[in-house]
């Protein structure tokens, strides 16, 4: 055999549901060339040094339905493909990026596969597989591999390139419910729902946030004043502009003192419990380091605590601990620091460890806290020796159920004076569960976007549910987040009832959008004009806030290359199974597998919604199986066997009789309109539409609860407005 190789042949990102899963993929072509000659139980040491490397494969159950099914596989001779797409789903997983559905398929030519995994990130995942390919040719020729350095290398990819995991727990929260998402930047600006029943968020900010409460929130001398209005306990403080007006506040306000910026964050430059004049001055300039002023204030004596409260209630509290080192008579505090605290699995830099690393510079207040205890970063404290390195900004341990309900209302109401509809209120107390006012605790900062990680992964504690209770905050429970939306699919004929049923929805008074062979249009006005169907157009119309119904057409290609552009839709509709010719460059097979893949459609339709079908197209009809929600069959003929049973059930079918459409459930009749009417006989004459479309088009509407006088009306005025 010459040397083996595995060759990328064509990469497709189906960003929407596509014929493998409803979720996006990508799928990857590949030539394995000899090596089809060659399972993995032929090649010496090749399962054993692939499993040395990757260990956790043990995990993947593969067909076989249990742990260790893949390495079943391997055992008993399975094919490159197969194994290129658990070693990248593997190497996805490894580097954080959570994903399980994976394929591999033959497609047709001789050593031609499909090997599809899901991805979270396009760029992640395709260069997962080309590092799996990698892996798999290194394991084959007995070569070496750095897994740890190729696993690190993708884990700073999903780190920069996927969204947070604060943003990610709201994001899979709604899904929970239904509510679909759409991300629309490269960093954590995600749209939930669709059209104008869409939500924003930005993390733990979302578009009820108003600019106006995030800058009180930022300035929290203003933020004081505010919640002293209002009766809210805070500690006296003054803005100073210099290290000797500093000491002056301080010793106004009464010793000891808190120090820090205005405007800062993340506990960033704020030192605590300062008496003597030289360690406020150095204070001083700690937290202008931090911010655009400085603020001396009354320092509380308690335990710092975070309350995060979302809408009108506090969802979760953590509680503070401090940082110290133990001394050991060898180590500098420098090195402690890293062999004690940041060597902690829970601090790093990146926004998915609740705990950031310590670093020691002239602007930190660990500094100041080293220089008050008569230490440095360069000391080697004596064995046994306790050195206290930060006081603040480690709210690792869940008290949530320890809460007084006077503390939770009062920082309810701090949130509400400032504005914030999602708030990080810091408070400093003895004892939580008893009430603020009586013990002289007091509200000390309120935060706009405030972190969640502290409270989905404390150290201590239990995890809270932060993003669900952001996103019932945002859709109330009834609510999913949907406008209607419509998928049209069949071979050629849905261009015309696509724009038939737009234009319905439009006289229904919706907001419709449009996107077709024809190009994006909205409310009967083009957008685009484009040949073809193309994804990132047609979703233009769900990021639109005007939009309140959308419809899509879709053909075989579209699906094979590039997915739906929704997730689910209220209305599928297939009028014609299309034919495998002219789809040769993305290996469809033959005609009888078109099927399996038309079938999405239907099987992307809500369980509230409808599928509508041709009743005299047999693979057509047979789509009903897969539908989730209720069906409507049409046809020409209403004797149609097919249409015939469903009506005799109770069903919803659609029919021509003698010239007249009819649309009829169980025993009940709508006469909708004559192809007698000179209207009617004008857009069949003119090639405007055919009876088909007016079929169709009155079913879809039907289906979507537009009456029958509208839906006449409709189609008989049809082509006599005007469009751009």
């Amino acid at each position: 055999m010459s040397a083996p190789h595995i060759q990328f042949l064509r990469m497709t990102h189906l960003r929407g549901p596509n014929i493998w899963t409803y979720r996006p993929v990508i799928e990857a072509l590949i030539d394995i060339g000899d090596l089809e000659d060659c399972p993995s139980n032929t090649l010496p040491g090749f399962n054993q040094r692939l499993t040395a490397w990757l260990p956790g494969l043990i995990e993947h159950r593969c067909s076989v339905g249990e742990r260790g099914g893949f390495l079943q596989r391997l055992e008993q001779g399975t094919w490159p493909g197969h194994v290129l797409e658990h070693v990248a789903l593997e190497l996805q997983t490894r580097a954080g990026m959570q994903t399980g559905f994976g394929k591999a398929r033959e497609a047709g030519p001789r050593g031609i596969y499909k090997v599809v995994i899901r991805t979270r990130h396009e760029t992640v995942s395709r260069q997962a597989l080309l590092t799996a390919r990698d892996l798999i040719l290194a394991a084959i020729e007995d070569r070496p591999f750095d897994v740890p350095g190729e696993i690190a290398k993708l884990t700073q990819m999903v780190d920069s390139l996927c969204i947070g995991p604060s943003t990610a727990s709201i994001v899979d929260a709604a899904a929970d419910r239904g509510i679909p998402n759409i991300r629309l930047n490269d960093g954590n600006l995600v749209q939930l729902g669709y059209g104008h029943r869409q939500r924003r968020i930005w993390t733990a900010e979302t578009d009820r946030t108003s600019a106006i409460a995030e800058g009180i929130s930022k300035d929290k001398d203003l933020t004081k004043q505010l919640l002293t209005m209002c009766g809210v306990p805070v500690p006296e403080g003054q803005i100073v502009d210099s290290p000797q007006a500093a000491w002056l506040a301080a010793q106004d306000v009464g010793l000891p003192v808190c120090v820090k910026p205005t405007d800062g964050n993340h506990a960033r430059g704020v030192s605590l419990e300062l008496s003597l004049r030289e360690d406020i001055e150095a204070a001083y300039d700690i937290a202008l380091a931090e911010g655009s002023e400085v603020i001396v204030e009354r320092f509380i004596r308690g335990e710092e605590h975070r309350l995060l409260v979302v809408g009108e209630q506090v969802v979760a509290v953590n509680k503070g601990e401090t940082a110290s080192v133990t001394g050991d008579g060898v180590h500098t505090v420098l090195e402690l620091i890293e062999l004690q605290i940041n060597s902690d699995p829970r601090r790093g830099e990146e926004e998915d460890f609740p705990l950031d690393t310590i670093r020691l510079d002239e602007h930190t207040t660990s500094v100041l806290e080293l220089k008050r205890q008569g230490l440095s970063a360069d000391s080697v404290p004596e064995a046994g020796r306790e050195v206290l390195i930060m006081r603040t900004g480690n709210m690792s341990m869940d008290v949530t159920d320890l809460v007084h309900p006077d503390v939770a209302a009062q920082a309810v109401l701090a949130a509400r004076v400032v504005g914030l509809d999602i708030a990080g209120v810091d408070l400093v107390v003895q004892d939580i569960s008893k009430p603020l006012g009586p013990q002289g605790g007091a509200i000390v900062e309120v935060n706009a976007g405030p972190g969640l990680l502290m409270h989905l992964k404390p150290a201590t504690g239990k995890p809270r549910p932060v993003g669900q209770a952001i996103a019932n905050h945002l859709f109330k429970s009834e609510d999913n987040g949907r406008i209607p939306v419509v998928g049209i699919m069949g071979d050629g004929d849905t261009t015309r009832p696509a724009k038939l049923l737009a234009w319905l929805l439009h006289l229904k008074g919706l907001q419709t959008g449009l996107s077709c062979a024809d190009g994006l249009y909205l409310n009967q006005r083009r957008l685009a004009a484009k040949e073809g169907m193309d994804w990132a157009e047609a979703q233009r119309l769900l990021i639109n806030r005007g939009v309140q119904a959308a419809v899509f057409e879709s053909d075989a290609r579209h699906l094979l290359a590039q997915g739906l552009p929704y997730d689910r839709c209220q209305l599928g509709i297939v009028t014609r199974m299309p034919k495998a010719q002219g789809l040769d460059d993305l290996y469809p097979g033959s005609d009888e597998k078109m099927p399996t893949y038309v079938r999405t459609q239907i099987d992307v339709v809500l369980p509230e919604g409808t599928a509508l079908l041709n009743a005299a197209d047999p693979q057509v009809a047979a789509l009903a199986e897969h539908c989730d929600g209720s069906v409507i069959f049409y046809a020409d003929d209403e004797h149609l066997p097919t249409l015939s049973a469903h009506r005799s059930q109770g069903g919803r079918v659609g029919f021509w009789r003698d010239g007249q459409l009819v649309l009829a459930e169980g025993a009940k009749e709508h006469l909708v309109l004559s192809t007698q009417r000179p209207a009617i006989t004008r857009l069949l004459k003119t090639d405007t539409l055919q009876t088909q479309d007016m079929l169709v088009a009155a079913c879809a509407a039907w289906a979507l609860d537009i009456g029958t006088d509208l839906i006449r009306a409709g189609i008989k005025s049809y082509g006599t407005q005007p469009t751009v």
